[in-house]
């Protein structure tokens, strides 16, 4: 882990982080509104275990049964083609930004720069949230509850990171201001 925050220290230049914080934002007004209109259609109404913070494996069973044939397929398959772009897409962005922010405001042996592995946590339990949801939900009727069971503790786990990055980046930028302010001569 300590490999992976000082390689995102080494390659996150400002216009990487520019880069990636453009792509986030193209992703969001541009991508993700489409694809969470499929999911409405498919999902009637039962909601997704994407947007839960916390569920049951019996919530997610309900899902899939209120899903039907079709929807549990469509759901299956956004895991395996949107799911996987979008927790690179929105990791770069905070893991990028943040390391940038912190790379400027504090210093090289700080061990609050660790915290540039937030981000990396949070797409790592995505991902992990995606697998075993698809599996659980493409292989409805039958009830896989251990699978079921990780995927509501992967789900938790990423929301706590994703939303933790997030506070991150905003102390990382709050930090680079003062520090920015500070070095302004009088």
């Amino acid at each position: 882990m300590t490999a992976i925050s000082a390689w995102l220290y080494k390659v996150s230049k400002g216009w990487l982080a520019l880069f990636a914080a453009a792509l986030f934002f193209l992703f969001m007004f541009l991508v993700l509104p489409d694809q969470a209109a499929k999911a409405q259609v498919y999902a009637q109404g039962a909601g997704s275990p994407d947007t839960s913070f916390f569920y049951r494996p019996e919530a997610l069973f309900e899902m899939a049964e209120a899903y039907g044939e079709d929807g549990r397929q469509a759901y299956v398959r956004a895991r395996f083609s949107f799911d996987l772009a979008f927790p690179l897409v929105y990791g770069s962005f905070l893991a990028f930004t943040i390391s940038w922010f912190l790379g400027q405001a504090l210093a090289a042996g700080s061990r609050w720069r660790a915290a540039n592995l937030a981000p990396v946590l949070g797409v790592l339990f995505d991902l992990l949230e995606n697998i075993s949801a698809a599996l659980v939900i493409g292989q409805y009727p039958a009830r896989l509850t251990a699978a079921a069971w990780l995927a509501s503790v992967f789900t938790l786990l990423k929301w706590i990171f994703v939303y933790g990055s997030f506070a991150v980046l905003l102390a990382a930028i709050f930090v680079w201001l003062i520090r920015m302010v500070k070095r302004q001569p009088a």
